[in-house]
């Protein structure tokens, strides 16, 4: 396949890891719920989903229907009999930070963690209870904590109840940071966090990322699929932002890219819109027509069709931003977003039959 087909289903496969992400990490709106004042005050990076009201969408039954089925687990099916907690039917809001020094011990594998905070309906004794299996019980702050075993220089997954319906976790290296354990709402959790939490309080799935993330993300990125001029752009970000909100039975994704300088937010609006026009280049190309069916190939074009990249100044920071549609017509198509197989190459010829060499005859004595 040719580069300009390769950006196209690159940018195909963002649309998806963006759903993937909302469906796993969805968040909540500002006034709906409290979990956000209750997170560290200097993450890394924030997913807040509204798991409430994404069960109301037509578009999360949609995608639930289209990703694969998780196979029964037998531990979470015991976990659900020993807590009678079912995240699908009782968490409403949750909120996740990406947390590293100092509340994660030193590991040359992961250098931080995450701490979770849940709002919904809990068994608090059945749940304590069920932790308490393999865990110690710990008072910090007048809270009861529950360690599990870690490992060599890594702490082991903590879990607390800030109230009857707040419970706060831990995984990764990192422990329940000293703020969290206040169960003291914040009026907000840094210098700048909170500003961006307000504007995009009006969707059900967001996430925020700091510049020192964003930067190690580009790093990540498949080999296939790396830009140096996209990764360089990247790392002069200071804040990434994406939100996802249904629209009946779409996802409308607003993805926003901060600095502090007009020069990358021109040279990123400039390389975006051209990553956009290469990619409907190559969809139109006819080895592309050949090798992708005609559904597949319409949906990722109304996708790029939908996307609307802009540039915004805010004074301080300017900001690129990316909106496009995902509909359910691309996530049927991304079912066989594969290219077409090509035809079976000919049979081989069989190989013609050589004559054996004639004996040399042997001379007579």
């Amino acid at each position: 396949m040719r580069k300009q087909h390769w950006l196209a289903l690159t940018l195909a496969v963002a649309a998806l890891i963006a759903c993937a992400f909302a469906y796993w990490w969805t968040g909540a709106r500002k006034q709906d719920s409290n979990v956000l004042t209750y997170l560290p005050r200097d993450p890394t990076a924030v997913v807040y989903i509204d798991v409430a009201a994404l069960r109301q969408t037509t578009f999360l039954a949609q995608f639930a229907a289209w990703a694969p089925q998780p196979q029964k687990d037998p531990d979470y099916a015991q976990f659900l009999q020993d807590t009678g907690f079912d995240f699908e039917r009782d968490l409403d809001h949750v909120a996740i930070a990406a947390v590293k020094f100092p509340y994660a011990p030193p590991s040359d594998h992961v250098p931080g963690g995450l701490v979770f905070i849940g709002e919904g309906r809990f068994d608090r004794k059945k749940i304590t209870a069920y932790a308490l299996r393999k865990g110690k019980k710990f008072i910090v702050n007048g809270h009861e904590v529950i360690s599990w075993p870690g490992g060599i220089d890594v702490a082991g997954p903590q879990i607390t109840f800030l109230s009857d319906r707040l419970v706060a976790m831990s995984a990764g290296t990192t422990t329940l940071p000293t703020d969290v354990l206040t169960a003291t709402p914040k009026s907000f959790i840094g210098t700048g966090w909170q500003q961006r939490f307000d504007r995009l309080a009006g969707s059900p799935v967001f996430a925020v990322v700091r510049q020192d993330a964003g930067a190690a993300l580009a790093d990540k990125a498949p080999g296939g699929f790396r830009s140096p001029q996209l990764s360089s752009l990247l790392d002069q970000l200071q804040w990434l932002t994406i939100a996802g909100k249904p629209e009946g039975d779409q996802l409308r994704v607003v993805a926003e890219g901060e600095c502090s300088s007009e020069a990358t937010s021109h040279q990123l609006a400039d390389l975006l819109n051209g990553v956009v026009l290469l990619a409907q280049t190559g969809l139109n190309d006819p080895k592309a027509r050949q090798q992708l069916s005609p559904e597949v190939r319409q949906a990722y074009l109304d996708l790029l069709k939908s996307a609307d990249i802009s540039k915004l100044d805010r004074g301080d920071t300017k900001a690129v931003r990316l909106i496009f549609s995902v509909t359910p017509t691309f996530l049927e198509a991304s079912r066989t977003s594969l290219p077409l197989a090509p035809p079976p190459p000919p049979p081989d010829k069989p190989a013609p039959r050589k004559t054996p060499a004639a004996s040399p005859r042997k001379s007579g004595t």
